[in-house]
């Protein structure tokens, strides 16, 4: 009998124990809860001032404070994306140099290759003429457009307008036909 009582006071003792602990705990829960609310609603109005919101109730001194926290936030934004770009700049030209290794050894490799066959000097060549070719006849039709002939009757196809603007000294009778750069030959 003595030992049961042992034991149901040992059992009472340690549930008042447990439930002291308990109590201790729980208000212990219930403070942290109640800093962190307040600090949530300390960082949701720092926000909203952040976001230009609910600025009516600060002070000159906390404005000025907010200003200093947007300037310093706006700087180091600036230096973050300047330091993107640099490095994004590094690796193309990067990328640059390797490209541009890759196509000397092809060039190189194609040029090995033509000096047998000879092929390259025929490529090379035709690309070199092809390119005169269209040079020259750009500079042709240039040429043809600015030397107009009083001689020539037919008529030519122009797009756009162009007004006849005659050569120093040269005194043609004009008519409405010659200024649209269409002259009859029976009008002469």
């Amino acid at each position: 009998m003595s030992s049961t009582l042992e034991r149901y006071q040992r059992s009472s003792y340690n549930s008042q124990e447990s439930n002291g602990t308990v109590d201790r705990e729980t208000q212990s829960w219930y403070q942290e809860v109640s800093k962190l609310r307040a600090k949530y609603e300390s960082l949701q109005r720092s926000q909203r001032h952040l976001l230009g919101e609910d600025l009516g109730p600060l002070s000159v001194k906390e404005l000025q404070n907010l200003e200093k926290q947007l300037e310093t936030a706006l700087s180091q934004a600036r230096q973050r994306k300047t330091q993107i770009m640099l490095e994004q700049m590094e690796d193309l030209r990067r990328k640059e140099r390797h490209l541009g290794d890759i196509n000397k050894q092809l060039k190189d490799k194609l040029q090995l290759e033509a000096e047998g066959q000879g092929s390259f000097r025929a490529i090379q060549g035709s690309w070199d003429s092809t390119a005169m070719a269209a040079n020259n006849n750009h500079n042709n039709f240039s040429m043809h457009h600015s030397q107009t002939s009083s001689i020539d009757c037919e008529p030519t196809l122009q797009i756009g307008y162009h007004q006849y603007v005659p050569q120093d000294g040269a005194s043609l009778p004009r008519s409405n036909a010659a200024e649209n750069d269409f002259m009859h030959g029976w009008a002469l």
